[in-house]
């Protein structure tokens, strides 16, 4: 670990790469992004290895790798599932990454990248708990304690978007359960998620706006806008107050595109606070610090985590 000159860390996506190159300081000192050869596993290989490389060179010593990758790693065979690069699915893919660059690997999923970021350096830094959720094409998260990210038995801690749709909101707001690609039906990041919420607007008569559109409509007086954000926040605050009553974290850090809309921050205390019970309180609901560069500086700190592990006694 004393002997680093820095770390590499990767964002991988279904159309695009990126990678940034930290110091052992983890002051950023190169970004390269690049489309992703997402159906060819020798292409996607030697993309990986060409930007490692370059980084390398900046760098001036071969430094260890940590990548972010969206999906669940199968917690007994190392099998990438789920991914959306197709290439990947089924594949070993931290072991085959580690013998074609010749140092450490580590992997998580995007959403423990952003949330290790934001815990170390980031919105929450310095607290001994935070909850980092990803509010994007889907819903995820990432559990953090003492600025070290916490995986779980199976390195999946923070899946807090496949919990189900309680029936007492679906019936409430009349919603059908929606079949989730994880194979079970009425997964909250149906309704929570970006697409959710236009599929939320849909469901009560609208057009399926995307939710910029749909909060700049209810701003400016739209009903049927304001009472889709309505029930959002609603079905978003019974999540979130699940993970209170679960973990009670010291702070969530919200992520993803959704996470650029205001009223998240204003209205999400007061609506969580209706799903906890007397003498509970929301933890402070925080915009990140890293935006959309937390995925990639996470997964280097992920590395670093992992290779600190291994030098601890």
């Amino acid at each position: 670990m004393a002997d680093q000159a820095g770390f590499h860390g990767i964002d991988i996506g279904g159309t695009k790469i990126e990678l940034a190159t930290y110091d052992v300081a983890m002051a950023e000192v190169y970004r390269e992004r690049i489309a992703t050869p997402a159906e060819d596993i020798a292409a996607f290989t030697d993309a990986i290895r060409g930007l490692v490389l370059r980084g390398d060179g900046v760098l001036g010593s071969a430094a260890p790798v940590g990548i972010g990758l969206p999906g669940v790693t199968d917690s007994r065979s190392g099998r990438q599932l789920s991914s959306n690069v197709p290439a990947l699915n089924g594949r070993q893919v931290c072991n085959m990454l580690q013998q074609a660059l010749a140092r450490p690997v580590a992997i998580g999923n995007d959403c423990q990248c952003f949330a290790l970021s934001e815990a170390e350096g980031g919105a929450a830094d310095g607290l001994p708990t935070m909850f980092g959720a990803i509010l994007g094409t889907g819903a995820g998260a990432g559990w953090c304690a003492g600025g070290r990210l916490q995986r779980g038995h199976n390195g999946i801690a923070g899946e807090w978007g496949h919990w189900q749709l309680p029936a007492t909101l679906a019936e409430l707001y009349g919603l059908e359960l929606i079949p989730c690609p994880c194979g079970r039906t009425g997964c909250l990041e149906r309704y929570v998620s970006g697409p959710g919420m236009a599929r939320l607007h849909r469901h009560f008569g609208g057009d399926g706006a995307e939710p910029l559109a749909i909060a700049a409509r209810a701003n400016a007086g739209d009903q049927l806008a304001h009472r889709t954000l309505a029930v959002h926040l609603d079905l978003l605050a019974h999540g979130l107050a699940c993970v209170v009553l679960c973990l009670d974290p010291h702070a969530i850090v919200l992520g993803g595109g959704l996470s650029n809309l205001p009223h998240l921050y204003l209205d999400l205390p007061v609506a969580l606070q209706r799903h906890l019970f007397a003498g509970a309180y929301p933890p402070p609901i925080l915009p990140p610090r890293f935006g959309d560069a937390g995925g990639v500086r996470g997964a280097a700190l992920l590395i670093r985590q992992q290779l600190k592990d291994k030098a601890t006694p």
